[in-house]
């Protein structure tokens, strides 16, 4: 399938799909797919980590695992139990920007599904348990020396805004949360005007909005939030350097990152721009740092990059490399520097660009391949601003993107003045003082 013909494709589909909002301001998004008779329900809630008090680090993430115990009318466990008895799947899952619950189940457990998710909303019995968390942050933090890399780059990278904070919280600031912190959080932010209700699979949007109006539409609207404005981060004019060193680790890495703007706060088409600029310089074997680093030169085992657009505020563009062999970890980042400077210099070419948008428009013509995914892309996408009609046009704002666009973008926001560079190295390397 040809590029062209993938955002024709993609556009005759997604024209189904079906978005309304509830009479107590709950936003409802119906994707059909009738290839398979599964159904995936996502309840998104426009609250995040980056939304909590100060010192209630955590909360956020805190609240996801007490969802999961019982309510007024369902006793702990029930609603799982219920899922497992089906053949189900459910998980959750906790952000900056949002947190989010979903089940996917047979068409025919989708009523019974939306009848556990809206009682959860407003019934919830809270019993804190930290002890659950407390692990998880060992486990996936402390136990983890990429992971400790990552946080401390967080923490570096955002001087001011609250992106800086872990999702999953301060270990010594989760210790101290309480019944009392998950109920005001709860009570605040757990509201149908407030949530974003997401179902992709083997329905038809007139049957979810009845069955929609017969479950959520029963649940009160909460109280009306201020806007979701937070701290931002001043001018970044300096380079930081975060340096990392553990036993466990055997091979040295190097990743720098950059605060760029969002799909939210960027400029018309600067975020489609970054989009191409992150598949054109690390998106894959046919990126520009793969070729040139591990397949001419061979230097490194890995080089790539991240930009994540889906975020409310003011978000990050990352580059990762690794070295190979006898190759020294300075010689990647030599490396990968200069292919930045080159597009800065002297541009893409045309038919790169081509190819890279023809990439980043399957990506989403795959992305229909499961309806969980497709359920994501729409709820990220409406928890950070956006609205269903910007998910639908995202392949003809691609395709509009012109090769000055993305040279402009990376010598307007690739600055390595203005960035954080980390490095996760082996102990031995750290106490010779030579990351070479």
């Amino acid at each position: 399938m040809t590029g062209e013909a993938a955002a024709v494709e993609a556009s005759r589909a997604e024209s189904e799909i079906g978005n309304f909002v509830l009479s107590n301001g709950m936003e409802v998004v119906v994707i059909p797919d009738h290839r398979a008779p599964i159904v995936t329900q996502m309840v998104w809630y426009k609250v995040g980590n980056a939304d909590e008090v100060p010192g209630k680090s955590g909360i956020a993430h805190f609240l996801e695992h007490l969802m999961f115990k019982g309510t007024t009318k369902h006793q702990a466990g029930e609603f799982s139990a219920k899922i497992a008895e089906i053949g189900g799947e459910e998980n959750a899952f906790t952000s900056s920007d949002y947190t989010a619950y979903f089940q996917t189940v047979t068409p025919g457990a989708l009523l019974t599904m939306m009848e556990f998710e809206a009682d959860r909303m407003r019934h919830l019995v809270i019993v804190p348990e930290r002890d659950v968390i407390l692990e998880e942050r060992r486990l996936r933090v402390e136990g983890n020396p990429k992971a400790l890399l990552n946080e401390e780059m967080q923490a570096t990278l955002y001087q001011n805004h609250p992106y800086r904070i872990p999702v999953i919280g301060w270990m010594q600031e989760i210790e101290r949360l309480n019944r009392g912190d998950a109920m005001a959080f709860y009570d605040r932010y757990y509201a149908p005007n407030n949530a974003i209700l997401v179902i992709a699979g083997h329905v038809d949007v007139a049957r979810v909005g009845k069955m929609a109006e017969e479950t959520y539409g029963r649940v009160p609207r909460g109280r009306e939030l201020p806007p979701r404005v937070r701290p931002q981060e001043p001018e970044q004019n300096t380079k930081r350097t975060v340096v990392l060193t553990d036993p466990r680790v055997t091979m040295p890495s190097f990743q720098e990152s950059l605060v760029v703007p969002s799909y939210r706060t960027a400029e018309p088409g600067e975020a489609e721009s970054l989009d191409l600029l992150s598949e054109i310089l690390g998106g894959g074997t046919r990126s520009r740092f793969y070729q040139e680093l591990v397949v001419k030169r061979g230097i490194a085992s890995s080089a790539s990059a991240d930009f994540e657009g889906m975020s409310l505020d003011a978000t990050s563009f990352t580059i990762y490399g690794s070295p190979r062999g006898e190759a020294k970890i300075d010689a990647v980042e030599d490396a990968i520097e200069a292919e930045i400077r080159k597009i800065i210099r002297a541009g893409v070419t045309e038919v790169e660009l081509e190819k890279a948008k023809n990439r980043l428009v399957r990506s989403m013509i795959f992305a229909r391949d499961s309806q969980a995914e497709m359920a994501q892309i729409f709820g990220a996408a409406l928890a950070t601003g956006s609205t269903a009609e910007d998910v639908q046009k995202w392949p003809e704002r691609v395709r509009g993107v012109t090769a000055a666009e993305v040279q402009a973008v990376a010598r307007k926001y690739l600055n390595p003045d203005r960035s954080v560079v980390g490095y996760l190295l082996p102990r031995e390397n750290a106490s010779s003082g030579d990351r070479r």
